[in-house]
């Protein structure tokens, strides 16, 4: 099959196979692939248009338009035995002079700053802390929402739910469960890496297989929680490697229950990893190349025909990249991500507010929307 008949199956968004997708990173110019997913974006966002018209239900979709949010990054502890190659932010437990554990007064003045910046969310993450299990969290949130009910929690990531799990000799249904009970509102797509076991216990080798990260987005799923779904590249993986780990994602919102939320977007970005011992094991920080990212977030696009919202990761490749990117299948730029500081560690520098993002939107020739977590307007 040659390239522009496998283009023309994304198109008719029929499911590529590994084979059809590798052949369109390795061989289909840069042009070419872009082109076809930025065609694919319009008319998957034109279709949802249309069916919220029918249904009359606010959305922000729109072909025309580039979607944002105003969410605060908030890492309850830096303390994580999942040992990351690719990691500066994390402690171990008995480095006691950098460990830290925030106290619910610590979130007060960062949960205000973020409703003066027109914030409703906190993204709440740490790592696999040994002692902090599922009452710790579920006090937390609980705590949380009676002070700020409104507040939306966008927290942890699916090593955390199952390390939580594990810990306290849950199931995962029970752990999320529990969780959801105390506040969880939506669950990030943290954690996934790249899901393949060789991979991961290179780069993680603490951290959960790929198979246990798959199994707690299907248990939420079936939960109907929503889910983000992410790939960070740029390290040890092959084109295979990434685009397996495209075709899994899919697969799993394939196979979600009809009127599930399931993944609401997919976020792909690169290693960042200045100063990390990954990067020592590497010789090299691999040099960012912005045609690459272009070629990743093009073939997200393409192989997830069914996940809607794809977002461009301008914190780790700067806005005149991600701009780019908006015309090659992306139709989200993200959060101004108050705080973040994980990825910030290991050598990003990129930084936007509210007015830079709306600018860069307008800047790529479209028109900025805000939009909440399950890309509703605001």
């Amino acid at each position: 099959m040659n390239d522009d008949k496998i283009l023309d199956r994304a198109l008719r968004r029929e499911e590529l196979t590994e084979a059809e997708a590798l052949r369109l990173w390795e061989r289909t110019p840069i042009g070419c692939l872009a082109g076809a997913a930025d065609e694919l974006r319009h008319a998957m966002l034109a279709e949802a248009r249309r069916e919220a018209g029918r249904t009359c239900t606010p959305t922000v979709a729109d072909p025309e338009t580039v979607t944002w949010q105003i969410d605060r990054n908030v890492n309850i502890t830096n303390v994580c035995i999942s040992g990351c190659l690719f990691c500066n932010f994390h402690c171990k437990p008995h480095e006691t002079e950098r460990a830290y554990t925030l106290t619910v007064g610590e979130y007060i003045p960062r949960i205000e700053e973020t409703l003066a910046l027109g914030g409703d969310q906190l993204l709440l993450q740490g790592g696999l802390h040994p002692r902090l299990g599922i009452d710790f969290y579920t006090g937390l949130f609980s705590e949380l929402k009676r002070l700020y009910p409104r507040l939306k929690l966008h927290a942890l990531g699916a090593p955390e739910v199952a390390h939580i799990a594990r810990i306290g000799n849950l199931t995962i249904e029970e752990t999320l469960e529990r969780l959801v009970a105390a506040g969880l509102d939506s669950l990030p797509g943290a954690g996934a890496e790249i899901l393949d076991d060789g991979v991961r216990r290179r780069i993680s080798p603490g951290k959960p297989t790929a198979a246990q990260w798959l199994d707690v987005m299907r248990t939420a799923h079936r939960m109907n929680i929503p889910t983000s779904a992410t790939m960070m590249y740029g390290h040890v993986e092959t084109p295979r490697h990434i685009v397996r780990h495209l075709i899994a994602i899919r697969d799993l919102q394939a196979a979600r229950p009809a009127g599930s939320h399931g993944f609401v977007a997919f976020i792909p970005w690169i290693f960042r990893g200045a100063g990390t011992p990954l990067a020592a094991e590497m010789g090299e920080e691999r040099r960012f190349s912005p045609l690459e990212y272009l070629r990743v977030i093009a073939l997200s696009r393409l192989v997830l025909g069914n996940i809607l919202n794809i977002q461009a990761s301008w914190l780790t490749v700067g806005t005149s990249t991600a701009q780019m990117a908006l015309h090659s299948g992306a139709n989200d730029l993200g959060s101004i991500m108050i705080e973040e500081r994980v990825v910030r560690s290991a050598g990003a520098t990129n930084g936007m507010d509210a007015g830079a993002i709306r600018r860069a939107i307008r800047g790529a020739g479209f028109t900025p929307r805000l939009r909440d977590q399950l890309y509703r307007p605001r």
